[in-house]
Formats: structure tokens, C-alpha cells, sequence
């Protein structure tokens, strides 16, 4: 198999020769060939902009968004009609300040589904998803996932 490359490009302006507490923590992001430009910052615990989305805030959306991407791909291969998915997605930084790191993420996904599916085989193609997601895989935090099945009722 091919190996798959991403590219990211960051860009910030600033000084921080005022020390800690004064310089900006607002930097742009683009990754190419997306024509998309992220204003970032850090999370305000660290004086960053709330405002703004966070590095962490990134890698808790790249789970979820994974997790989501490698779940409908399994369900389409089976011709399982998902017609929804939300996720509200939590990650929880460590309170260890030595060794600092997104100790877990949480993944809550409500699934919508087709009446009439088999509410077992989804929750199967969830878990698999899960092992198969590449970002899960190449984080060093656990993730988890409490996944909801709904089926939606039958036109009438």
C-alpha cells in the first residue's frame, strides 16, 4: 500500500520577549490542498482565546471525526443505512503536570439508523471502526466509546 502523507502548514507573528504573560497565542493553521484557513490558539487555561479552537480541542475532533469516517465506511460496505450521527466528544487532559498529555477522549456517538437494523450489527461495526481508526491508533491516550443506537421510524 501506498503511504499516505499529510502536509500542515502554521504560522504565527508575535514577540515574546515580554515574557510569559504577554505574548499572543493566535497563529493560523492550513493543510494543503484544503483551501481552509483555522485561527487557533491555545486553550485559556493557558491565556489562549476561547474564542478560537485549541490544539487539544483538535485532536478530541480528529478522534470523533475518524471514529465517524471509519464507521460509515464499514456501514456502507454492508449496505447499512445509517441516515445520522452525532458525536459529543469529551477529552480530559492529565492532571500530571510533569508528563503533560490528553490522558482520554470520550466518544459518545448517537447513531440514526434505518428501521428495521439490526441494532447488534451496528454497535459491532462501531467497535470495529474503533480498531481500525488510525488516529485512535496513533494516539497515546485511551479512547472510548459509549455509542447509541436509534432507529428512525418508517415513513407513514
Amino acid at each position: 500500500m501506498e503511504r499516505l502523507t499529510h502536509q500542515a502548514r502554521l504560522e504565527w507573528d508575535g514577540s515574546t520577549g515580554e515574557g510569559y504573560r504577554f505574548y499572543p497565542r493566535a497563529h493560523s493553521a492550513t493543510a494543503p490542498p484544503a483551501d481552509v484557513e483555522l485561527r487557533l490558539s491555545a486553550d485559556p487555561h493557558f491565556r489562549g482565546d476561547a474564542g478560537l479552537l485549541n490544539p487539544e480541542q483538535l485532536v478530541v475532533l480528529a478522534a470523533s471525526s475518524c471514529q465517524l469516517l471509519s464507521f460509515l465506511s464499514l456501514a456502507a460496505r454492508r449496505h447499512l443505512d445509517v441516515v445520522r450521527y452525532t458525536d459529543d466528544a469529551t477529552g480530559h487532559l492529565s492532571e500530571d503536570l510533569r508528563r503533560a498529555r490528553i490522558e482520554l477522549i470520550e466518544l459518545a456517538p448517537v447513531i440514526h439508523v434505518a428501521a428495521g437494523t439490526d441494532e447488534a450489527l451496528v454497535l459491532e461495526l462501531v467497535e470495529q471502526a474503533h480498531t481500525e481508526c488510525y488516529i485512535a491508533n496513533s494516539l497515546n491516550s485511551t479512547v472510548t466509546i459509549r455509542a447509541t443506537v436509534l432507529s428512525r421510524p418508517e415513513p407513514a
